[in-house]
Parts: C-alpha cells; structure tokens; sequence
C-alpha cells in the first residue's frame, strides 16, 4: 500500500496475506496482469462509498477455490480501481474482472448470487479474450459543408 494512501480495510488485506491475491497498483497492473494464464482482479471502492466491496472481499477467493488452479487472483484498491475502471468500461461497483494473457476476457459488475457469479465465471473462464468496452462517448458526424 502506498505510504500517502488512507489504510486499506482489513477485508481487503486479507485478499492478499490470507488468500495469496496480488494487490495491484495503477504502475504495476500491466506487468502482472501480462502474466500467463488467467488472472481473476476485484475492482474494489471505499466501503463507506460502496458497501458492497466488503462482500466482494469474501466472494473473489471464494470463486478462486471454487476453480481450483484456474487463475491467479489480484485486487486492486479503491484508487488504482478508480483509476483503472475506464480501461474496461466498469460503471458498477464492486467489479471482477477477468484476463487471460494479459488480455479481456469479461466483467462482473455489481453483486450476484452465487450462481449466477458461478454460471458467469465458469462462461468468462471458457472465452475468448477480446476487446474491452470503454465507456462510450456520443460522436455526431461532421455537418455536410453548405448544410448550416
């Protein structure tokens, strides 16, 4: 965690001492999610904004042991998350998000049942990597000349 950064919550820090997953920052991101095979990382937001991070915490390993060998996990903090969630178009929090090689693979966003989380993970984990989506913004065509 960065020295100028607010205490990460211990839920998400067990992420990383409890359950092995790799706490990403903006800098290091690409690097290791450029690794080999699968990787699984939770888009995280301040608990007091999004209380729903905190269930995050607990489903991301659970979903890890639930695929065993399948990927690696990591998270990212609230700021790096912020910072990194318009690379994949997220606009709900909490969000998993899921590459293979380095490249996107799919998004959950928002809370789910278990088996929906289950069913959705099982689908991005047989995918094809692909293009992101980004958050779109409206393009108007240029006005023909002579048309104003």
């Amino acid at each position: 965690m960065d020295a100028n950064s607010a205490p990460a919550h211990p839920l998400f820090e067990q992420l990383a001492t409890r359950h092995g997953f790799a706490e990403l920052t903006v800098e290091t991101f690409d690097a290791w999610t450029a690794g080999p095979g699968a990787a699984l990382v939770a888009f995280v937001e301040e608990p007091a904004k999004v209380k729903e991070s905190l269930d995050l915490a607990v489903i991301a390993p659970e979903l890890a042991r639930a695929f065993p060998g399948a990927l690696r996990g990591a998270v990212l903090m609230p700021p790096a998350a912020r910072a990194l969630a318009v690379r994949y178009g997220l606009r709900r929090w909490p969000a998993l998000v899921v590459l293979r090689d380095g490249g996107y693979v799919g998004a959950i966003e928002g809370l789910r049942s278990w088996d929906e989380y289950l069913g959705e993970f099982g689908r991005l984990l047989a995918a094809p990597v692909t293009r992101p989506p980004s958050i779109g913004v409206a393009v108007a065509p240029a006005a023909a000349p002579g048309c104003h």
